[in-house]
């Protein structure tokens, strides 16, 4: 398995390489949970392979997504899986200047149009280290045309796009994962960056690698002052591990940035690679490892930079090394995956009660219902849970599925 998780999602240093139509249903766990595979991935007639992304769910019911490989021409797709379960492919990218290797969510419009990032591509060299492109941000139109907005370039402007937000003004704002400042690392440790509705792309803040992060591995959340909240997978205390181990940041609409909090790495966490949820002033993820047992953490931190360990993963039958975001039901739940641990080591759906009680929603269990499942969650209305997984299914390159209480 390689891609961004599995070689270093982890960065600019991720070595890259790296359709069955219908659901199947698994039987329910001893914990009374029943999964349904929505999709199992072939790449066969190009359905796309390995999705590492979340999904986003239309009022209809249908959703929407990205996998990192696959397609037409190898390089990654778009697809859209309606509510009777029928896939179909909106976008196959081409490696070139659309852009390659789409790794990050989508968002989607009131009129159906969809944006995101791919990870590579668009311009024919990036000078931060790969020779296929910086990187891209798209715009995929209801009829499957796919107009490139912005085309990174790495220096200054980052390489390696990875999610987007949106504002009220139709705005973008996003996290690339290198390039920016190259002063104490040559490929850059990463920028955040506005695109405004011209597509004219603004660095709001390079980090430098240091104290104040290095690489951001994932989106952000904004609150109704403009400030942007996100994580970096290294950076922050110098004497933690090679580059640190990573940090909570704030960016205020001026573009200051203040390090609300840095991970020791010890009980605390370890390597935060995803978005944040913004409850009030406190905020809510994952460390991929650290934490009692160095399995990961779920955490909150406050703004006055106040850290609580909800959870330390054990590994079995809990999970190992949440490497996704963190959803919140209406009630104050928190739901997430595992891409390890359970009962069968292939990955967990969980879930977290106002107490900080965890409780396995789902434990993945023979490889047909999925495994490693790297992406947050998306949450319908009644309560059911949908997501995507790395490897399994019938061909071994990842799943869609819905897990109902």
């Amino acid at each position: 398995m390689q891609s961004r998780l599995t070689s270093l999602r982890f960065g600019w240093f991720r070595v890259c390489a790296l359709a069955v139509l219908g659901c199947a249903v698994i039987p329910p766990t001893a914990k009374g949970q029943t999964e349904t595979i929505l999709h199992s991935f072939s790449n066969r007639e190009g359905d796309g392979q390995n999705p590492i992304a979340g999904l986003i769910r239309d009022s209809a019911g249908n959703l929407y997504g990205t996998t990192e490989w696959g397609g037409g021409y190898g390089w990654g797709a778009v697809f859209k899986i309606d509510k009777t379960g029928n896939e179909t492919v909106s976008y196959s990218f081409t490696g070139g200047i659309d852009g390659a290797n789409p790794s990050a969510g989508l968002i989607r419009d009131a009129a159906g149009n969809l944006y995101g990032t791919a990870l590579f591509g668009g311009a024919n060299h990036c000078p931060v280290g790969e020779s296929f492109g910086c990187g891209t941000v798209f715009k995929l139109g209801t009829t499957g045309h796919l107009t490139v907005l912005y085309t990174f370039v790495g220096t200054p402007d980052g390489a390696g796009p990875l999610g987007l937000i949106q504002d009220a003004s139709g705005n973008f704002y996003g996290t690339t994962d290198a390039g920016g400042d190259s002063t104490n690392y040559s490929s850059g440790a990463g920028t955040v960056f506005k695109l405004d509705t011209t597509n004219k792309e603004r660095v709001l803040y390079r980090f430098t690698g240091l104290s104040d992060g290095y690489s951001p591995q994932a989106g952000m959340v904004r609150d109704s002052k403009g400030n942007l909240f996100g994580t970096t997978y290294r950076g922050g205390d110098p004497t933690c591990g090679y580059y640190g181990c990573g940090i909570v940041f704030e960016l205020d609409s001026s573009g200051t940035e203040s390090v609300i909090y840095t991970f020791t790495g010890g009980a605390d966490g370890d390597d935060p690679v995803d978005a944040l949820d913004k409850d009030g002033s406190n905020l809510a993820g994952t460390t991929l490892s650290g934490g009692t047992y160095g399995l990961g953490t779920v955490f909150t931190v406050d703004q006055s930079g106040t850290e609580t360990v909800l959870h330390n993963f054990t590994g079995k039958p809990d999970g190992s090394g949440p490497a996704a975001n963190v959803v919140r039901d209406s009630k104050g739940n928190l739901y997430g995956t595992t891409y390890g641990g359970g009962d069968y080591n292939l990955g967990t759906v969980f879930k977290i009660d106002t107490t900080g009680k965890e409780t396995v929603v789902y434990s993945f269990g023979n490889g047909a219902d999925g495994k490693a499942p790297f992406a947050g969650l998306t949450l319908d209305s009644a309560g059911n849970l949908y997501g995507t997984t790395f490897e399994g299914g019938d061909a071994n390159m990842g799943t869609v599925f819905k897990v109902t209480p």
